[in-house]
């Protein structure tokens, strides 16, 4: 029974140096940065992992350095052409991990998240303001530059690094995006019918060039088939002239004749030819020669019967 008073003393002794120790105990993340404080007085960084301060004493600020984002939420916005538009934007930053960034964030900027939005907000509104509302749609670009260029150098003196700036949206008012999407349907009608009629233009042309085409391949057959007869007429004329003698000859040219004015083709004879004088004893006709003998013979005969 005597025991117990000295295991309580032993207790009471040794629990409070375990409860001080434990109180003293910090762990620092690898995702954070730790500041400590001694007295209300900067310290030393801490780095992650197991960190033991006095407690009361001494006291511990962890940093988080990951990526952080902010939305700097929507807001209306009067654009240059004086028109409300809702503009919304996110800002994509981290603090960095050098001692002294560490201790600028903490120490050179309260509350650097909320310090983030507003001069986002801000910022938004200088530069839109100067904006129509169709260039700042089609200028985000310029805008996340602009907006970016002047978050870093306003936040590099607080130990921030400005990753980059998305702008999320910029809407019209209802009755101006209706307006809006009624221009732009007619564009697309319009860009529409253009192309119709350019493809049946060129669908017409098509043809014409098929119907030319046509035309003159059906021209240039005639033309060789006309060649072709000719030609052929000629070869006749000239196996006859080698290879027919007399009548026969004759025979063979009248046949190339007759053969000829079936298909309704002109032909020039010489005059004088044999030709003309056959052609002229089918007609009944005598031919020229003889009919000239004869006239000079009664002639003669006359002159004889009046001596």
């Amino acid at each position: 029974m005597k025991e117990y008073p000295q295991i309580f003393n032993y207790l009471f002794i040794t629990l409070p140096f375990v409860f001080f120790f434990l109180a003293g105990v910090k762990i620092v993340r690898p995702t954070h940065k730790g500041l400590i404080e001694r007295l209300g007085k900067y310290k030393k960084l801490a780095q992650p992992g197991f960190h033991w301060i006095i407690p009361v004493v001494d006291r511990m600020f962890q940093v988080n350095i990951t990526e952080q984002m902010v939305d700097a939420e929507p807001q209306e916005i009067i654009t240059n052409d004086n028109l409300n538009a809702s503009v919304d934007a996110q800002v994509y930053f981290r603090v960095k991990s050098d001692e002294e960034s560490v201790k600028g964030s903490t120490y050179d900027v309260n509350d650097y998240s909320w310090q983030i939005v507003n001069l986002a907000r801000t910022t938004l509104r200088n530069i839109i303001g100067t904006l129509t509302l169709k260039s700042a749609n089609s200028e985000r670009g310029r805008i996340n530059m602009e907006l970016h260029e002047t978050l870093h150098n306003e936040t590099k003196n607080w130990g921030i690094e400005i990753i980059r700036t998305e702008l999320k949206q910029i809407d019209p008012p209802a009755d101006v995006q209706e307006t809006m999407n009624k221009v732009v349907k007619a564009e697309n009608e319009k860009i529409a019918a253009i192309d119709s009629a350019t493809a049946a233009e060129t669908v017409a042309d098509g043809v014409k060039r098929a119907k030319i085409k046509e035309a003159e391949g059906f021209k240039r057959s005639k033309i060789l088939h006309a060649e072709g007869e000719a030609e052929a007429i000629k070869l006749v004329n000239e196996a006859a002239d080698k290879y027919f003698i007399g009548n026969a000859q004759l025979l063979r040219k009248l046949e190339a004749l007759e053969t000829a004015l079936e298909k309704n083709t002109k032909i020039v004879v010489p005059a004088g030819s044999d030709l003309v004088n056959v052609i002229g004893e089918m007609a009944g006709v005598l031919p020229l020669k003889n009919t000239l003998a004869n006239d000079n013979v009664e002639r003669r005969n006359r002159s004889g019967s009046a001596l």
